[in-house]
């Protein structure tokens, strides 16, 4: 039983998914179904975090929308999520950064770059 689970499984798991890391600034492009039309939208902001191992993976981004901190889960292997494209690579020390929402302005989205000189 378990070795056909594992077999549906690997059929469903995206082969080109981007690499990327918590502490990262990256664009979601997920599929949206309107009507009998379809259309990318993209959500961009930081990678908070991520769970979950194979086709159970999902990933947490949040951005500041109008002044409102707006959290998002994704499946990553999901059939809406178009692509994730990364942005901006972000160091971090932590596996979840839920620090981040008790932050205000421009401290919220703000994450070190590995680029930049740490002194």
């Amino acid at each position: 039983m378990s070795n056909i689970i594992t077999k549906i499984e690997a059929e469903q798991l995206k082969s080109d998914v981007t690499a990327f890391r918590v502490g990262d600034s990256v664009k979601v492009h997920t599929r949206v179904i309107e009507g009998d039309k379809e259309r990318i939208q993209i959500f961009a902001g930081i990678v908070i975090a991520r769970k979950g191992t194979s086709l159970n993976e999902a990933f947490t981004v949040r951005k500041i929308s109008y002044g409102e901190g707006v959290e998002r889960v994704f499946p990553l292997h999901s059939p809406k999520v178009a692509k994730v494209e990364v942005t901006k690579v972000g160091r971090v020390r932590r596996a979840r950064l839920h620090y981040l929402r008790d932050r205000k302005g421009k401290d919220a989205m703000t994450v070190k770059d590995v680029f930049q000189d740490s002194k």
